[in-house]
């Protein structure tokens, strides 16, 4: 029984703990929490997927047009001449008209609503990749000004210790003024390093916040493993290139344009139609006498001044305009492809280029310390090698993030998308 009642207390305080973890330092996020509510709150987003819905409903509309059209009527007139007078009549009808032949323009038009469809799915999907890469750079720039106001108060602590050291030394006569001063103006550069990352840890966490589509600011922090995966195996990017969203609507506009062509094309062709009505009318109401028509009717384009011909100039010109955009966005993408690849390679080699030249600086901070605190080593000597340690642990900061980020604009530019991520 006791047992349990510790284990009670323990969740308890446990709940509390974290209660005060989250007041103090903000919302804990991670990377999936991220996805999730920028996927139902992200504006552009939101605003791509109505886009996707009027598409639709445009489809829907076009393909009416193969439907009989019905229409209800119901009038009443009256009327007066000299030689009789004032007459009433009334009636009412119904009238149908269904589309026989067009020359195929409703069905071309249909085609082409349904790539319009297509191509606003591709335009989502470009959306989701651009909101994707702009969540994830947000979320690790957060991740780097959180760990960057650490590392600024820990240079600031270091600074401290070695103005600490630098003053004793001086008062004892062992080192000039200009020393001392020099070691204060170290550290007020530190401080303000540290006042500065938390300037830019607040709108990290703005921006951060903006993607994820919340109005109201409130402080949050984010939670990852601050390393990346490489993929060494060179891709293929003519392959690759298909896949990209941007390219594959180019595509499909392109077919748009094949599809209205023929629609334009269709358009010197008869148009037949079935049109039919049934009524009552009579000079009293209710109508009683009864009428009805049954009948076809053709019409067919003979002349319009030469407009049915520049339309299709223009629908070829249209084509050929898509067909050339399409070539160039394929040339195009397959080197952007291979950049965001080649870059990607860059950036994370660069870690461990930094990683070396910090574990050198702590290495040789470590031994300068010593050396000047016993006076082997002058404090023009040692101030350098301070600096070199600061400014290797903010290189090898930033080439993390950097490395991160650039995997993430590597993923963009193949078409990765948030709904590929989210589980």
């Amino acid at each position: 029984m006791k047992i349990c009642k510790r284990k009670v207390i323990l969740i308890v305080l446990s709940i509390f703990v974290a209660l005060a973890i989250v007041s103090a330092y903000g919302e804990v996020l991670t990377w999936q929490d991220c996805l999730r509510e920028a996927l139902q709150n992200n504006p552009d987003l939101l605003s791509a997927k109505e886009k996707i819905n009027q598409t639709l409903e445009e489809k829907k509309i076009t393909r009416s047009t193969l439907l009989p059209q019905i229409t209800a009527g119901l009038s009443s007139k009256k009327s007066r001449t000299t030689t009789k007078d004032v007459s009433s009549t009334y009636s009412y009808n119904l009238t149908g008209k269904q589309l026989l032949f067009d020359g195929f323009k409703t069905i071309y038009d249909i085609k082409s609503a349904s790539l319009s469809v297509e191509a606003a799915e591709y335009e989502y999907r470009e959306v989701s990749s651009s909101v994707r890469f702009n969540l994830r750079e947000a979320f690790v720039n957060l991740l780097k000004a959180q760990k960057l106001v650490s590392l600024t108060e820990e240079i600031a602590q270091r600074r401290k210790k070695n103005l600490e050291l630098v003053r004793l030394r001086y008062e004892v006569g062992r080192e000039h003024k200009g020393s001392l001063l020099t070691a204060q103006a170290s550290l007020a550069q530190a401080e303000f390093e540290v006042t500065q990352a938390k300037r830019n840890l607040v709108l990290a966490q703005r921006k951060l916040l903006k993607e994820l589509g919340r109005e109201r600011f409130s402080p949050i922090v984010v939670k990852e493993e601050f390393d990346v995966k490489i993929e060494r195996e060179v891709p293929d990017f003519e392959r690759l290139v298909l896949d990209v969203p941007e390219f594959k609507k180019a595509v499909v506009y392109k077919n748009i344009a094949g599809f209205n062509l023929k629609s334009v094309r269709a358009d010197f062709s008869p148009v037949a139609s079935l049109t039919s009505s049934i009524g009552r009318t009579s000079s009293d109401w209710p109508p009683e006498d009864e009428e009805w028509s049954v009948g076809v009717s053709v019409s067919f384009p003979l002349f319009e001044g030469g407009s049915r011909i520049a339309e299709v100039s223009k629908a070829r010109s249209q084509l050929k305009e898509k067909e050339a955009e399409e070539k160039s966005l394929r040339d195009s993408f397959i080197f952007t492809l291979q950049e965001a690849w080649v870059e990607f390679q860059d950036a994370f080699d660069k870690v461990n280029v930094q990683k070396k030249y910090l574990e050198a600086a702590k290495e040789r901070a470590k031994i300068a310390s010593a050396q000047y605190s016993t006076g082997l080593v002058s404090f023009d000597d040692w101030t350098i090698i301070e600096d070199n340690l600061a400014n290797a642990q903010k290189a090898y900061l930033n080439a993390r993030a950097e490395a991160l980020i650039a995997k993430a604009w590597w993923i963009k530019v193949k078409g990765g998308i948030l709904e590929d991520e989210v589980y």
